[in-house]
């Protein structure tokens, strides 16, 4: 599957479904990635010892984005309003107040939302809000991939 931008190229597409995990809040924590270009899947986890949720769903994407081997038009499905109003309302203005939030303090998180900030830069990214635990087949592929992430620092 290709689509065609404005200047004529073709990018490849791929859709990706991330999700994070944590058990305790801070806690144990894990991040998964389903990325599907045409036929091809991949699926990526990883975790951390101590984290929190907010986090994982951030690295979640993070990674998942870094692993596209170039400028791709993506579909993103999460499942966290965290990441999605991130990206899509609260960015805008961490940026233009030097990463500080409307109440003048540190954003959370700064060091992941500047990464994926900047792997966003590189694609054409469309953002998609799914339901956690509902059924979605992407999403609970992501959710279980997470749970691995979780396993994997125990």
């Amino acid at each position: 599957m290709t689509s065609t931008s404005s200047t004529s190229t073709t990018r490849p597409t791929a859709e990706i479904w991330t999700d994070g995990a944590c058990k305790g809040n801070p806690g144990l924590g894990g991040w998964g990635a389903l990325l599907r270009s045409g036929t091809h899947e991949k699926e990526l986890f990883g975790g951390d010892r101590v984290t929190t949720n907010n986090r994982m769903e951030l690295t979640a994407v993070v990674e998942a984005l870094k692993a596209l081997k170039g400028p791709t038009v993506v579909t993103l499905h999460v499942d966290s309003t965290y990441v999605m109003n991130g990206m899509k309302t609260w960015i805008h203005g961490w940026k233009r107040n030097g990463w500080k939030t409307a109440s003048k303090q540190p954003v959370k998180n700064v060091d992941l939302w500047q990464a994926l900030d900047a792997e966003v830069g590189k694609h054409e990214v469309s953002w998609v809000w799914v339901k956690g635990h509902a059924g979605d087949p992407g999403n609970e592929r992501a959710d279980a991939l997470a749970n691995k992430g979780v396993d994997s620092v125990r």
